[in-house]
């Protein structure tokens, strides 16, 4: 068990974190969520032991291994991708190592009944049995199967990690930490570099297989899929729910709104005590009520309401000059790359006003197609653009490539034109970067900061085509449903390179799907598009077991079982109300556990509750007992869902 204890971080008469504390139990998969600047990423790097807290600490067991994950890092590129991930290995190799040096002596010897033989013998046996304990024998196919599950290919093992991107070299650090398996698994924005089957793999990997958890990430998707618990970072404030990210949201909208009534109906409640007080205070036949409501006063304890951070990104798209009806048209293009060929035959049309998803792994050519419409780069075929098109394109490294020595003034007043300069103030501040935060160097901002200061440039002219590769990395929440609104009320046409699911759901009405060389068109929405891969992969999958006469005669009986009769759909409703039942009943169980817990961890985060062991075996006994019930109510919802299907 972890835990936070009464922990402060200030700087410059600034105070980031204000005497937080919580506890991290063994099996915690916790999203740490907060605006950009609110101080996530420094209480990672404090966990890990990288930063010091102005005040308190965090208490980590002895034995305790820890794997961090940052948002940026420094990488080496002396190895093979696979020699690379090797190093997760480390122990297991120095015990290698060692055992081979000692057989090497055991040859050599010819004291066979020496006590020295013998013990070397022992020691032998002993490292045996501790590389044994350590899983050695099944660590190739260990790193085989995380390198595949991060979307490299076998033929990239044994490339030198120098011929890889800054991204992919990141999930090779990502590979390292999660072979290490370490107790508590740290992980700043792991999704940013990785596209979405890898981040439904590092999703199933996370909730299978990892120990504690806690994770920044803004994939709202994501955070659901892994997550259990939500721990919010506010003005320094924390707030922790047991939940997953969407219900956390709802309970801290309910738990607002229920402060609020609260507070005006004790406000009322004080406002006609005062006025009894004053109205009667010198009628001597009223003195002793007018004493009564004062003491009355005096007793009542305010009610204060959670301070709200309400600063967000407000953005709105210029106009958009209207362009010809089909933006982009493509016919038969294709680029190669020497022998290699990353797409060919790509035929496609973009009709003006859609919006419209380019997605696949990396490296099947999502941001290559977009240099080829913006012309930055040459190919085959045919590439039309529509008349009176206007392009605005924001770049994944867009917001990498800006003078860091530059002050954010300063870099949009370099590109701004005509009126717009007399107006650089108002439209820093629209996007948080009013007052003093204007004045801030490129070099001191965050990746999210980064990533606005590169959108404000993007909106200095009206555009018509918004060409937009990853724009939400970085993003924070709260700037992700603004942008997200912005482009939808956009009356241009928007081409979204993007891995954010939950973001493109509901904005997106056309998905291309990139992969072995192809671009295809898919209809519907995001969520539309993955279960038509979903049903796709597993009809591949029984097109290769099964022959068609087989399949066809399955559907007619699935179809046939598919019917029930009068008698077997009342009892089919009986059991799904008993399901509903038992599942009222788990879920009561886990409410009255949570508040146990939580009043325990209240104890638990002081000095005298850390070292009352009692405490500490209740807690985990508490804990077990949540988790049990947890998994009765996930097996009895899995349950409700079939019968619900049959009927």
């Amino acid at each position: 068990m972890f835990s936070i204890e009464n922990l402060t971080v200030s700087f410059g008469g600034f105070t980031l974190l204000d005497n937080i504390g919580f506890v991290v139990d063994k099996k915690d998969r916790i999203a740490l969520v907060g605006k950009n600047g609110a101080g996530k990423s420094t209480l990672l790097k404090i966990f890990a032991g990288l930063q010091e807290p102005t005040s308190g600490g965090v208490s980590v067991p002895k034995e305790a291994t820890i794997g961090y994950l940052p948002q940026q890092m420094n990488h080496t590129d002396e190895r093979t991708v696979r020699e690379e991930a090797a190093l997760a290995f480390g122990k297991i190799m120095e015990m290698e190592e060692r055992l081979e040096k000692l057989n090497r002596e055991l040859a050599e010897r010819e004291d066979y009944e020496s006590e020295a033989y013998h013990k070397l013998i022992d020691n032998i046996s002993l490292l045996n049995e501790h590389l044994a304990m350590e899983g050695a024998t099944g660590r190739d196919a260990e790193i085989e199967k995380t390198l595949l599950g991060l979307g490299f290919l076998r033929s990239d093992f044994d490339r030198s990690t120098a011929e890889f991107s800054g991204g992919w070299r990141m999930r090779i650090e990502l590979a390292k930490i999660l072979l290490q398996k370490p107790d508590i698994l740290l992980l700043d924005e792991p999704t940013n570099h990785l596209d979405i089957e890898s981040i439904q793999w590092l999703e199933n990997f996370l909730t299978s297989q990892a120990k504690a958890v806690i994770l920044v990430s803004h994939d709202r998707a994501f955070l659901d899929k892994v997550c259990q618990r939500t721990i919010e970072i506010s003005l320094g404030k924390i707030y922790d729910y047991r939940v997953n990210y969407t219900k956390y949201v709802e309970l801290r909208r309910e738990r607002r709104e229920q402060q609020i009534r609260a507070y005006e109906n004790q406000r009322k409640q004080i406002e006609d005590t005062e006025e009894f007080i004053e109205r009667f205070r010198y009628k001597a036949t009223k003195a002793v009520q007018v004493q009564s409501r004062i003491k009355q006063l005096e007793k009542i304890e305010r009610i204060e309401i959670d301070d709200e951070d309400n600063s967000a990104l407000r953005l709105k798209f210029p106009p958009a000059p209207r362009s010809g009806s089909y933006p982009v048209i493509m016919e038969n293009v294709a680029k190669n790359y020497g022998e290699h060929t990353v797409f060919q035959n790509v035929n496609l049309t973009v009709n003006r006003g859609e919006k419209v998803a380019f997605v696949g792994k990396n490296g099947e050519g999502k941001s290559t197609l977009v240099k080829c419409i913006m012309g930055e780069i040459p190919f085959e075929g045919k590439l039309t653009l529509g008349h009176n098109v206007k392009i605005g394109y924001f770049a994944q490294n867009q917001a990498d490539l800006m003078d860091e020595k530059m002050s954010v003034f300063e870099t949009i007043d370099y590109v701004a034109t005509g009126d717009v300069r007399t107006k650089i103030r108002d439209i820093l501040g629209a996007f948080m970067f009013g007052g003093e935060a204007s004045d801030k160097k490129v070099a001191v901002l965050s990746g999210g900061e980064r990533t606005r200061l590169a959108m404000i440039r993007l909106l200095l002219e009206p555009v018509n085509l918004l060409i937009l590769d990853e724009p939400t990395n970085h993003l924070d929440m709260r700037s992700k449903d603004v942008l997200k609104e912005a482009l939808r009320t956009f009356d241009g046409t928007a081409v979204i390179v993007s891995h954010d699911r939950e973001f493109l759901e509901g904005l997106v009405t056309k998905v291309y799907e990139f992969g072995n060389q192809q671009v295809r068109e898919h209809l519907g929405g995001i969520y539309e598009f993955l279960e038509h891969k979903r049903i796709e992969n597993l009809a591949e999958l029984e097109r290769d077991v099964k022959p068609a006469s087989e399949q066809k005669s399955e559907k007619s009986a699935e179809k046939e079982a598919s019917v029930l009769t009068y008698q077997q759909r009342k009892e089919q409703q009986r059991l799904q109300k008993r399901i509903e039942r038992e599942i009222a009943a788990y879920e009561k169980q886990i409410a009255e556990l949570e508040v146990e817990i939580k009043r325990l961890e209240a104890v638990l985060i002081t000095p005298e509750g850390a070292s009352n062991a009692d405490l500490l075996w209740q807690h985990a006994e508490l804990q077990k007992k949540l988790s049990d019930n947890m998994d009765k109510w996930a097996e009895a919802a899995e349950n409700l869902e079939k019968a619900s299907e049959l009927l």
